[in-house]
């Protein structure tokens, strides 16, 4: 496939239109956050044109499925040249409906929760945080990150006051669904839950739920497959389509931003609307 281009002068705005979200796979849309991270590493840093192989180094994808992802975005290249950074960050956060940020309120102000009111990475990615709730007295009150840690009693008030996008749910399993129920009768259309309970909500609402412990058997999996071809091959390198991000300049810039500041999680694919089940 080759590398998607436009003129220096530019293209109409026709053919500029991107592909509708409804139609982007959810695996591309995964890719495209990564993507969009590496670009604000690059931005921040002042670089102005990203190549297609850099790029996909940095993000751990193969050059080929790069430019598969972006073609979703229609044209965005120039040939010979590579990917204008500021462009390509500005069409990335349009398809994933960042250009406006979004308001995000939590339920559950235990460590999980703190911890993740308390992370700046969101702030920088377009994620404000405008509400915690608990149902616990002895922690209603507190402060958190700024934000006063309000009584969960108050939440269907909230939700109109606060005008939030997305709500995360950090509570315990058996109050999980309790706490959907809520925010979903609250006007809530887009919930992110911590719990490996499989909630269940109408289809016009958007769960995603983060399993710990069925990512870490994930990686359990990786490794005892990496090691076991590596026992077949001892002068090879496990073949795979992807690649480490800190064999390359950007991609050690990466690394040491992650360092300083990240918080472990990643969030499964849904299967439909209203629920999701972990592999």
């Amino acid at each position: 496939m080759t590398e998607q281009h436009e003129t220096p002068g530019g293209v109409s705005g026709r053919a500029l239109r991107p592909t509708p979200q409804k139609d982007i796979p959810q695996a591309t849309v995964a890719r495209l956050a990564t993507y969009l991270r590496v670009l604000a590493v690059l931005a921040d840093e002042g670089v102005l044109i990203v190549s297609s192989e850099e790029l996909a180094v940095a993000a751990g994808v193969n050059s080929a499925k790069l430019r598969k992802d972006l073609s979703f975005l229609g044209p965005n290249g120039v040939r010979g040249v590579g990917y204008d950074v500021a462009k390509l960050r500005a069409r990335i956060e349009a398809v994933l409906g960042l250009s406006d940020g979004h308001r995000v309120i939590l339920v559950g102000a235990g460590n999980l929760g703190r911890a993740l009111v308390g992370y700046g990475g969101f702030q920088r990615r377009g994620f404000t945080m405008v509400g915690v709730f608990d149902r616990d007295p002895q922690v209603v009150g507190e402060q958190v990150s700024g934000l006063e840690i309000r009584d969960v009693a108050e939440l269907a008030d909230a939700v109109v006051e606060l005008q939030p996008t997305i709500a995360v749910i950090t509570v315990p399993d058996e109050a999980a669904q309790g706490v959907c129920d809520d925010l979903v009768a609250a006007g809530v259309r887009s919930i992110l839950s911590f719990s490996p309970v499989v909630l269940d909500a109408p289809p016009a609402v958007e769960v995603r739920r983060v399993d710990l412990a069925v990512e870490m058997q994930m990686l359990s999996f990786e490794r005892a497959r990496i090691a076991g071809a590596a026992a077949q091959d001892e002068h090879g390198v496990a073949a795979g389509e992807t690649v480490h991000a800190v064999s390359t300049p950007i991609g050690r810039r990466l690394a040491n931003r992650s360092a300083s500041a990240h918080v472990g999680i990643s969030a499964t694919e849904p299967t439909s609307k209203g629920s999701v089940v972990a592999p």
